[in-house]
């Protein structure tokens, strides 16, 4: 079983498995934002434990790039997105219908173990070496509000490519600073410091899920669907850190 497929690789990947299938499962290709990753692997020994035979491969990376790779036909049956507006890019090109929202996320401070830098606001990045998302994924897009309505204009090391690339900085030591989503900070357990943002509930992230039009078993993938946003799916949400859509 692989999980975890880099972004970079996902449309190869996937292809593959289009192309080759496999003689004993069902596959079922869950496209998701790269700060589910954690609840969507652990959702995904549950589906598998649940449908005899069936097979979750799973692909995370940024939302937007995702979501513009879905539009565009890559195989894939559901999409799970960090916001509104990387969803759109697929509602927008008719592979998704109806999504639903099933969680929300907000932003904190991670820094390495000890908060070496002394960071305990947001005015403390101007001066230090922190990082944030680019400005096109979800996570970047609120660390701009976030800021914004702050008042802080530091300018960050570097602009990564999701949330969990913002968190590797930090962990790594290569950034005293990081803004990622609380879930991230919670995942990471000891290897960071997390600081909250005043006033970050105010600038919540809502993710979306829907099954994609070319779903090769579209009552499979509205199962994953149903899975994520029921009972279940809402306790593994709500233990990983997530809020309530």
């Amino acid at each position: 079983m692989r999980r975890g497929t880099p972004v970079v690789a996902t449309v190869l990947v996937l292809s593959t498995l289009a192309a080759c299938g496999t003689d004993d499962a069902d596959s079922l290709q869950v496209l998701a934002a790269a700060s589910l990753t954690d609840v969507f692997t652990d959702l995904a020994d549950q589906f598998e434990a649940d449908h005899d035979g069936v097979e979750v491969e799973l692909s995370f990376g940024s939302s937007t790039d995702l979501a513009e790779q879905a539009a565009d036909g890559a195989p894939g049956d559901v999409l799970a997105t960090a916001d509104r507006a990387a969803m759109a890019l697929a509602e927008d090109a008719g592979v998704v219908a109806d999504p639903q929202v099933f969680a929300t996320n907000m932003l904190v401070i991670v820094t390495p173990p000890g908060n070496p830098a002394g960071i305990a606001t947001l005015a403390d990045l101007d001066g230090a070496t922190w990082v944030r998302c680019a400005d096109d994924v979800p996570c970047g897009r609120v660390a701009l509000d976030v800021l914004a309505a702050a008042g802080v204009d530091a300018e960050p090391a570097s602009l990564e490519e999701d949330a969990r690339a913002t968190l590797d900085k930090v962990v790594s030591g290569e950034a005293e600073a990081g803004l990622v989503y609380a879930t991230d900070a919670v995942a990471a357990g000891a290897d960071v410091a997390s600081i909250p943002i005043d006033g970050a509930e105010e600038q919540l992230t809502s993710y979306s899920i829907g099954a994609l039009d070319q779903a090769e078993d579209g009552d499979l993938a509205q199962e994953w669907v149903d899975l994520v946003t029921g009972d279940e799916g809402e306790a593994a949400l709500a233990e990983a850190g997530f809020g309530p859509p």
